[in-house]
């Protein structure tokens, strides 16, 4: 922490609060907090209020638990004595610009000097590099997501409305062992597929037409995230061929993937591939990104976020094409990044050509 000049970091991050401490308590919205570390050379505390003091002193058994009563940012000029801090480093990504001046105020009126400095990431990049235990909860979570599905596929027919098939697949996700949803389902038809985060409506499903499914699961903290594109009948020649299209910009993309590539490298090959069909502005996000504790975190792929990527990252690939008012086709899988190559963690077929239900 010398390197930053500062002699305290405070994490407030829900997913770093757990991958340094283990305690599980969660935030239920970005206002409210479940608790916040405070780290320094000489001791590791957990704050936390009565909600969680006995779960806190459970679960993170390294941290001495301060159990404060009226916030956070009352209690932080006796936590700065505890700590004898002078120099405290908080996640700027974390912390609103009102509960920074709290904590300001609240030691000012204390007349304690201490110096609070933003920091950005340091957490973040550590959890980038997966162990192995965490690869293999990120498996286990997207096998209860491909079980779920490949359940649903026997639900599916025209007519079921998009609310009604994301509920289902909710339903079989829970059934099969998610402890809660990575994100909420999407589900999408026809010209609704062509919005990359469509919400399900009440669309009915139609033949010939995309049906656009992107979900995911969280099992013991870790997420999972997947998308399949399907039809009803015989698709429409022109979403066949984009079809292949995207398949082929995806296969190429994982091809590219090992320790020591660019992140922006890969991303740019399937978005070639996909402007050299002559879709260039029909693919508007980023290919991927790296998912863990949180659905969306480092790595990126991406044409404006480049890294250099490390063995044990793990990321989805989802190259998508979207034609606004006829429809989109997006593909979505997990790989690890190895020395020499990407495992892809995905069992759920990817399909050879459109599945038609």
């Amino acid at each position: 922490m010398e390197r930053l000049q500062i002699d305290t970091l405070m994490i407030s991050n829900d997913e770093n609060r757990r991958y340094l401490s283990g305690f599980t308590g969660r935030d239920t919205q970005f206002d409210e907090s479940a608790g916040t570390l405070f780290i320094t050379h000489q001791m590791l505390l957990l704050a936390t209020d009565s909600r969680y003091e006995t779960q806190a002193a459970s679960e993170a058994s390294e941290f001495e638990v301060y159990c404060y009563k009226e916030g956070l940012y009352k209690s932080m000029p006796d936590i700065a004595r505890i700590l004898g801090s002078r120099r405290i480093g908080f996640e700027s990504i974390r912390i609103s610009v009102r509960e920074y001046g709290r904590i300001a105020d609240a030691l000012k009126s204390k007349k304690l000097k201490i110096e609070l400095i933003p920091v950005e990431d340091l957490v973040e990049k550590q959890r980038a590099v997966k162990s192995n235990a965490e690869i293999e909860a990120i498996r286990k979570s997207l096998s209860v997501t491909e079980s779920a599905f490949s359940d649903l596929l026997g639900f599916l027919r025209p007519g079921l409305t998009e609310a009604e098939a994301a509920w289902a697949l909710e339903k079989r996700m829970r059934q099969s062992g998610a402890d809660e949803l990575s994100f909420p389902v999407i589900v999408a038809s026809g010209p609704n597929s062509a919005l990359p985060h469509a919400i399900p409506g009440n669309r009915a499903f139609k033949p010939k037409e995309p049906v656009l499914f992107d979900w995911g699961a969280k099992v013991n903290g870790y997420c999972s995230d997947i998308s399949r594109t399907l039809f009803f009948g015989k698709p429409d020649p022109a979403f066949k061929k984009i079809f292949t299209i995207v398949k082929d910009a995806q296969q190429k993309a994982i091809d590219a993937i090992r320790a020591g590539v660019s992140s922006k490298s890969v991303d740019r090959i399937a978005r070639s591939h996909i402007a050299r069909r002559g879709l260039k502005d029909r693919f508007g996000h980023g290919l991927g990104h790296g998912l863990g504790l949180a659905i969306h975190e480092a790595p990126r792929l991406s044409p404006v976020t480049d890294g250099i990527l490390l063995p044990g990252m793990v990321v989805t690939v989802e190259p998508g094409v979207y034609i606004p008012g006829k429809g989109g086709i997006r593909i979505e899988n997990i790989v690890v990044v190895r020395r020499d190559g990407a495992e892809v963690l995905n069992r759920l077929d990817i399909f050879d050509s459109p599945v038609t239900c």
